[in-house]
């Protein structure tokens, strides 16, 4: 694969990369809100944010006119500790930024045969296109819960997708995941994506090289997000 025309930052430990990509993403959410009155963040789950929402949860911001949604949510009730929405609650939306409008993607109160339609409803509703997308990436190459060679894979990347909300069986075979298709995450005004640690480095560096995209869903966002993607990259 051609490497596209993305940003790196670089910084030797994630301690270091946390301050300056909560910095950067702040930049970007003002300039949206003197420009629209709005600005629209997208963020993602697992352990590797957390020291970045915490950081720009201390930033001084308009939240107020910040709306946060997930870029995927595990199936799962709200106060379960694998909730995206949880983790966003808990590191992102406290003291001032506890202001931010924030929709989560998944309702597990919901009959599992309503609620893909309902996250669809509640994610158009949002300010889209999205100011900043963030994203991780696991050591298999997905990112959001698109998942190497998971059924609906093809479709949920896609730019030109239909729907704006896909769902997607994770292969632990555990929860069902809801996702962003690549109409919101590709179509982004920014998009950012953190990688910390070696066996990160290595994935990133894989996916980089030739090869489809059902191997490396990470690849669908190199190929399409060109100059608007930014890569926040620790060593350790």
């Amino acid at each position: 694969m051609t490497e596209t025309s993305f940003t790196r930052h670089e910084f030797a430990t994630g301690a270091e990369l946390a301050p300056a990509f909560a910095a950067w993403t702040a930049d970007i959410l003002r300039a949206a809100i003197a420009a629209r009155g709005t600005a629209l963040l997208v963020v993602s789950g697992g352990s590797t944010p957390k020291r970045f929402f915490e950081a720009l949860s201390a930033l001084p911001l308009d939240w107020s006119r910040v709306e946060v949604t997930l870029a995927d949510e595990r199936r799962v009730p709200d106060d379960s500790p694998r909730s995206n929405a949880r983790l966003v609650r808990e590191t992102l939306l406290q003291g001032e930024a506890a202001k931010a409008i924030f929709t989560p993607l998944a309702d597990s109160r919901v009959r599992p045969d309503q609620e893909l339609s309902q996250a669809g409803a509640r994610v158009g509703n949002l300010s889209l296109p999205a100011d900043l997308v963030v994203l991780g990436m696991g050591d298999d190459g997905h990112t959001a819960s698109w998942f190497p060679r998971a059924a609906g894979l093809d479709d949920a990347v896609d730019p030109a997708a239909r729907a704006l909300v896909a769902a997607i069986a994770a292969p632990d075979g555990l929860e069902l995941r809801l996702t962003l298709t690549g109409r919101v995450i590709l179509r982004a005004e920014h998009i950012a994506l953190q990688i910390e640690g070696p066996a990160k480095a290595a994935t990133f560096a894989k996916a980089l090289e030739d090869g489809p995209v059902e191997d490396m869903p990470i690849r669908a966002v190199l190929i399409a997000a060109g100059d608007k993607l930014t890569v926040f990259q620790a060593a350790a």
